[in-house]
């Protein structure tokens, strides 16, 4: 078991191996190559591994490493012998290597593929999932060194360490020899194998996240000596949320004597706690942070929320201080909210957690809330507050230099006191990784995002975040991909988060209206049909309708099985006085609560016009508590509904999370559109889940047809050994034998540099023929007359082409072609690019003025299935034009969907097509035509995805 000798040359110090990873605790540690300079850490780690581990080690009983063992695995050449460590605090505590060998289990160098491999992992890391993120990164080196299996020796008592290599999900053969189990592994990323790899990540950021939200004990460092700042004021938080755990105050500058502030202990530094401290809020000046961070890493402190300010929001020196920052954290195994972060919350009854500034703790509900923006943050407290509405946990991150929401959708998807994930965001830091972390929580329950600096492409300061070339409305619609309800405002994800946290998902999209005012009522039938619903025709109680009537008729309309959910309008009844009357509000809400609750499970949503007292009504659960005031000096900056006391906390839901059960609450808002637009977005997340429960599929008809391999070789070969990093774009005749291969046809095109020879061109293709241009500025532009179509010979032919000359310049400027006539049908295009935040994006739309004047474009993310393509011809605006539209003869769509499944298996297959544009593609009522393509090829760009495990670099 012992490494061989050197036997090839040292290469460069690979630094893009160094990754920092979140363990299956939560903790975090940092993965990097072994080098010469490590001796000393090494000998101390290994002197900290107990005999029994050494044995398992080396098949033996190995007390010390001798100085020949300490140099061979300090000395690597990064290619045929590696060796990773994994480090807290600075020292190891894990080590792999690896050595490539031949077929005879000899010391060998490339073309050899083969490696065996040994880990070791300090007993007091065990447990915490340290090997199995090992295991993912040496086994992405040795891919990237050329070895495609490794071969490892482990004892039968090595238990732990044969279910390391047994769970990866790799494909591996095992047998029993000489007394040890001997293993192999291919090293080809699987479907298993990602899948474990992604359920590790899950957990672990989970993990990480819990600990943040949950700690057993939570120190102050910076509480004031007097009264007022911001230490103090957290502190102050703490103790008036009731928190469950141990709290303490922690100054430097405290005397010596003092034992407590606002009754909790007193402490000049982490370390004179003298007991664990889990979660540290760090509100001290910049300056003092490290400091701080030290303390409370060495004296084992898991998580940091750093409220202090004078980070990457002041400029380059900050954003120098905020990495540093980060490393430093990490460094010592601890994660961070912030810095410059409002702070957290967790309303769990076991927990009762308020680290931050926020003066009124939400009372405890069903949603969760991450936000970038404090001040956003604030707003949204604030609307959520007024509106009755309950959290269950909030993270207002700031500069969210480490901890992202895509953390916190990692800890939502399993939450059981979360039904609803609400988040502002400002940026997609990993756009990949959101989507699919996205698609996977909206699975089981709603995930509202507001996007903020949609146009500015900004990101959150100190961060090197790709930024998306693709249009907002490209995001917007893959986000629906995913299953995420894009709103526009925090007001409207407000509404939709009241709507979803509340009430069941609606079967479908037809409506009932009913209420006491015909305007009202049809104001909301309008707003249903403007956002694509099927609106009943309203049913008008007049205004002499009594709060029982509302019941009938509420009660009625949702045992009607024509209708899927009920909108209620209201406006205050008026007595003979002229004067409304009092307590309606009370008494109309009693009404509509008991119809509710006694009728099938269907949503319910009520508008209301200034109706005293009906508000707070509805957003009371079955059950009440004591209200808090509201905090009077937040305000939302959009209307809301009238302020409301804080509802009480609810009941749990049903087995997945998701809505389905009624809280005993019915959202109220004081307009149609508002309550209209949150429906809207409740049926087509409905819609969305029931389609995700049947996912599509990739037909498997298109495998006879394509040759990937061929395709592969291809674009080696025009890519060259030293490709130019801009990429390069195809030429006609490339681009036809590329696309060929994945069974994509491409009509010929001839040159015409002259008359002559257009008319052999044609003579090759056949009559009839299209003569076009094909200057960058004529390209696609019939209205300019660069095309001239149905020319039946050859006095038709040199004719047009004097025409064009003569109209629009000489050949040279033209660069004329001559192509055979298509069947008459739609003309579309069809376009796959690689966006560097999005990915790969499939797009389709109808050529000319529908998809480039008005903006008519449909796209979903690549891969994409036969349930994506269909969907993508459908939701375009001019759909209809491809179905028959005016009595015209529906076109094939069949062929087109499989066009779009051809390219976007090309794309997802070879990384290195960073685009392709067809157009037009001609669809007639049988089959298609495709008469134009373009194709650029480039160094593939490194797809962070789906590589090992690790936190984003500083």
């Amino acid at each position: 078991m012992q490494p061989a000798p050197e036997q090839s040359p040292h290469h460069a110090y690979p630094d893009h191996w160094e990754a920092d990873v979140v363990l299956r605790d939560g903790g975090t540690a940092r993965i990097r190559p072994i080098t010469t300079d490590d001796a000393e850490r090494l000998v101390s780690f290994y002197e900290q591994v107990s005999d029994e581990s050494k044995y398992y080690r080396f098949f033996a009983p190995y007390p010390r490493l001798s100085d020949r063992d300490v140099h061979r695995f300090t000395h690597h050449d990064y290619v045929d012998r590696v060796g990773l460590a994994v480090t807290v605090g600075g020292e190891f505590i894990a080590t792999v290597r690896y050595d490539r060998i031949d077929e005879r289990g000899r010391p060998a160098s490339a073309p050899a593929d083969e490696a065996e491999v040994a880990f070791l992992v300090q007993d007091a890391h065990q447990g915490r999932g340290v090997a199995s993120a090992l295991l993912e990164h040496i086994a992405a080196v040795a891919r990237e060194r050329g070895i495609r299996r490794f071969a490892a020796e482990v004892l039968p008592a090595n238990t732990k360490m044969i279910k390391v290599f047994r769970d990866a999900g790799y494909t591996q053969q095992r047998s029993f020899e000489d007394g040890s189990v001997h293993l192999t592994l291919d090293l080809e990323p699987t479907a298993e194998s990602l899948a474990v790899q992604r359920g590790r990540e899950q957990r672990a950021e989970a993990r990480s996240v819990q600990r943040l939200l949950a700690p057993g004990s939570v120190a102050v460092i910076g509480v004031g000596r007097t009264p007022g700042g911001v230490g103090r004021t957290v502190l102050r938080n703490l103790l008036g949320a009731g928190f469950t755990g141990r709290t303490y105050a922690v100054n430097r500058a405290f005397a010596a004597d003092q034992a407590t502030v606002d009754g909790v202990p007193a402490h000049r530094s982490i370390g004179d706690v003298g007991e664990p401290v889990d979660l540290a809020v760090v509100a001290v000046p910049a300056d003092r942070v490290p400091e701080a961070v030290a303390d409370c890493g060495e004296h084992g402190v898991q998580g940091l929320v750093i409220l202090s300010a004078g980070y990457a929001e002041w400029g380059a020196e900050g954003r120098e201080r905020q990495r540093e920052l980060v490393r430093q954290a990490r460094s010592y195994g601890m994660r961070i909210i912030g810095p410059n972060a409002f702070g957290l919350i967790n309303n769990a009854e076991t927990v009762r957690l308020n680290a931050s500034l926020a003066p009124e703790p939400p009372a405890p509900g069903r949603i969760g809330l991450f936000t970038q923006s404090g001040a956003i943050g604030i707003a949204l407290l604030s609307g959520l507050y007024r509106r009755g509405a309950g959290l269950s946990t909030f993270i207002s991150a700031g500069n969210r230099a480490d901890i992202s929401g895509n953390d916190f959708l990692q800890y939502w998807y399993e939450d059981p006191d979360t039904d609803v994930a609400l988040l502002y965001l400002e940026s997609l830091g990993n756009p990949r990784k959101f989507t699919r972390l996205a698609r996977r929580t909206a699975a089981v329950k709603p995930v509202v995002v507001v996007k903020g600096a949609r146009h500015s492409g900004s990101t959150p300061p100190g961060h090197a975040v790709p930024i998306s070339r693709i249009p907002d409305a490209t995001v917007s619609a893959l986000m629906r991909q995913a299953g995420v309800i894009r709103v526009d405002t925090v007001t409207e994800m407000v509404d939709a988060g009241l709507l979803l946290a509340d009430q069941p998902l609606p079967a479908g999209p037809r409506v009932a209206i009913l209420g006491n005012s015909e305007s009202l009522g049809l104001l909301t039938y309008d707003a249903c049909l403007a956002e694509g619903l099927r609106p009943r025709p309203p049913l008008d109680l007049t205004t002499a309708a009594t709060p029982q009537d509302f019941r009938n008729a509420l009660a009625e309309a949702l045992a009607d099985d024509g209708c899927d959910s009920v909108v209620v309008t209201a406006i205050p009844w008026v007595g003979e006085d002229g004067e409304a009357e009092a307590g309606d509000g009370e008494v109309l809400a009693a009404a509509l609560h008991t119809a509710a609750a006694a009728g099938p499970a269907k949503p319910v949503a009520v508008v209301h016009v200034e109706i005293g007292g009906l508000a707070e009504a509805l957003a009371e659960a079955t059950s009440t508590v004591t209200q808090p005031r509201p905090p009077a000096q937040h305000t939302t900056a959009e209307p809301v509904a009238p302020a409301v006391p804080a509802p009480a906390a609810p009941p749990a839901r049903d087995g997945d999370g998701a809505p389905g059960t009624r809280t005993g609450r019915i959202p109220a808002y004081p307009a149609a559109e508002r309550a209209v637009r949150a429906l809207a977005e409740a049926v087509r997340y409905a819609q969305w889940r029931r389609q995700a429960a049947a996912p599509g599929k990739v037909p498997e008809f298109l495998d006879d047809t394509i040759d990937a391999s061929g395709a592969a070789e291809l674009i080696d070969t025009l890519l060259g050994p030293d490709p130019d990093p801009r990429g390069r774009p195809l030429a006609h005749e490339e681009a036809r034998e590329l696309l060929g291969r994945y069974g994509i046809t491409v009509r010929p095109t001839l040159p015409a540099p002259d008359p002559d020879a257009a008319v052999a061109a044609a003579a090759r293709l056949g009559y009839p023929v299209a003569l076009k241009t094909t200057a960058p500025h004529l390209r696609h532009r019939a209205d300019l007359g660069g095309v001239r179509l149905d020319l039946a010979n050859e006095t038709a032919l040199r004719r047009a082409y004097g025409e064009l000359t003569d109209l629009l310049g000489k050949p040279a400027e033209l660069r004329p072609v001559v192509q055979a006539m298509a069947p008459r049908g739609v003309d579309t295009v069809v376009r796959a690019t690689i966006d560097p935040a999005a990915g790969a994006v499939l797009s389709f739309g109808l050529a000319g003025a529908p998809s480039e004047l008005l903006g008519d474009t449909a796209h979903r993310l690549v891969p994409a299935t036969d349930r994506d393509a269909a969907e993508l011809i459908r939701s375009i605006r001019a759909a209809p034009v491809l179905f028959g539209w005016r009595g015209a003869a529906p076109v094939d769509t069949a062929s087109l969907e499989e066009l779009l499944l051809r390219v976007s298996r090309l794309v997802d297959d070879h990384p290195e097509v960073v685009s392709i544009a067809l157009e037009p593609v001609v669809v007639a009522t049988h089959g298609l035509t495709v008469l134009g393509a373009s194709v650029r090829l480039s160094p593939p760009p490194p797809r962070t995805d789906l590589g090992p495990r690790r936190l984003p670099n500083y």
